[in-house]
């Protein structure tokens, strides 16, 4: 019945959140409800709640979990001091006068806002009212340019430093810990938001080379869709300009990412190196003003405040679950799965894929990894690997219709005259791609481990 009472409070709390209640909230007030009822009819030991006060002093003391605020404080500074509206500028003169000049642009501009911002909803939104009213005018095809747009916008997702990859960073060292104590291993091996940081840095890259090789690949045969713009239209390349544009945010991510493989900088200290250099970035291009400071400050703020609570009640929520024997219910589960260890890695991937349709990578990170990551993990599976797959995953939940947050964001800077059924034909290859991707690292899971391996010997 106890375990009964576990299944009943996850559903519970996915409908609850599909309903559009607050995050936060539906986590805790749900759980506290469930725990109440489970004391009343004796199937819950109200001492599991005593651990509580522990746990939000944890998170308090956390200084992994430092680094979300200083990175989401960089990400909204560069966001406010226009380095895209620069870039694309730049980018769009350098490669317009070709096939998909346009989109390939996109693609790299992307990347670069990836390595830089690590913020989803930003860069989607910043990228949407710059690029896509000149791709629409120069006769793109709608729904290649919204694809594009949708799917560069997730790349913060994976290439770090991105705020999943710290989060998730966090969440697995726990799971690791657990999955070790669980095998007997009393002087566990760590696994840090840095080494998630090293490992999801390959596939990025390799992400950002495969959408520009589908975008060449319809300018070779369907030119038509990616028409090529006259130099004269475009202006001429102004070389000084390209890379003053260029620079600086290489400069900056060069720095962040730098300081972490080089082992002289955990991720928190390269967060405050990076929201200080983007600072030092806005002031240099005279594009801080007080008024933009404290805007910076207030989305800051917000943005934090917001993951730190869903984190509390997500703390309250594997408690209650922990009490009702959930825990015991799922590792029950998977050693019943046919195919073993990698059966249960596919089921997983497949419930975080198909979650990924109703709910955040912030709820998603919080309250399932935590349950079925450790389980995972002391089945042998290598934590970077798994993490980054993970990491994988979620982008691709975010571009998937029609729940698909990157979409929504598109939607709201999206001219009412391109339909949202464009957009969802739009994204349907580059989510082809990534599943392909996911693929490709299940693989060769070295895609993944070598450079940790190389960096770390680990």
């Amino acid at each position: 019945m106890a375990e009964l009472m576990a299944i009943l409070l996850f559903v519970s709390i996915c409908l609850a959140l599909m309903a559009g209640y607050p995050v936060a909230f539906t986590l805790g007030g749900v759980s506290l409800l469930f725990a109440g009822i489970g004391m009343a009819a004796g199937l819950f030991d109200g001492t599991y709640l005593h651990a509580l006060p522990n746990r939000l002093f944890g998170i308090m003391n956390n200084q992994t979990m430092l680094a979300v605020p200083l990175f989401v404080f960089m990400g909204v500074m560069l966001e406010k001091s226009r380095v895209a509206e620069d870039l694309l500028e730049s980018m769009s003169r350098l490669f317009g006068t070709l096939r998909g000049g346009l989109a390939i642009s996109v693609c790299v501009v992307g990347a670069l806002l990836a390595a830089s911002t690590g913020i989803v909803g930003a860069t989607v939104v910043t990228m949407g009212l710059l690029a896509l009213p000149t791709m629409l005018r120069r006769g793109y095809d709608p729904a290649i340019a919204t694809g594009t747009l949708a799917a560069t916008g997730t790349l913060g997702q994976i290439i770090p430093p991105s705020i999943v990859l710290v989060l998730l960073g966090d969440v697995m060292s726990s799971a690791y810990s657990q999955a070790q104590l669980k095998m007997g291993i009393f002087s566990p091996k760590t696994v840090s938001v840095g080494d998630l940081f090293v490992g999801a840095l390959l596939p990025g890259l390799a992400l950002v080379g495969m959408y520009i090789l589908y975008i060449i690949g319809v300018a070779i045969f369907q030119p038509k869709k990616l028409p090529a713009l006259p130099q004269e239209e475009l202006g001429p390349i102004e070389w000084g300009k390209l890379f003053s544009a260029l620079i600086p945010p290489l400069a900056l991510i060069a720095a962040v990412l730098g300081s972490i493989l080089a082992g002289y900088a955990t991720p928190t200290e390269a967060a405050a190196l990076g929201a200080v250099g983007a600072m030092v970035l806005a002031l240099s291009k005279r594009k801080l003003s007080f008024t933009q400071l404290k805007e910076v400050a207030y989305g800051t703020t917000e943005i934090s405040a917001m993951v730190f609570m869903i984190l509390i009640g997500a703390s309250l929520f594997s408690l209650v679950f922990r009490g009702f024997g959930g825990e015991v219910l799922i590792e029950d589960v998977f050693a019943q799965l046919p195919g073993g260890v990698l059966g249960a890695f596919f089921v997983v991937m497949l419930v975080i894929f198909l979650l990924g349709f109703i709910l955040d990578f912030i709820e998603i990170t919080f309250v399932v990894v935590p349950i079925v990551g450790p389980v995972l993990l002391a089945m042998g599976l290598d934590p970077i690997w798994l993490g980054v797959m993970i990491a994988l995953n979620l982008q691709t939940s975010f571009l998937t219709p029609p729940f698909g947050f990157a979409l929504f964001y598109l939607r709201g800077v999206t001219p009412a005259s391109v339909q949202t059924s464009t957009i969802y034909k739009g994204v349907l290859p580059f989510i082809l791609i990534q599943i392909l991707m996911l693929v490709i690292a299940y693989i060769w899971p070295d895609l993944i481990t070598w450079l940790p391996e190389q960096i770390y010997g680990q």
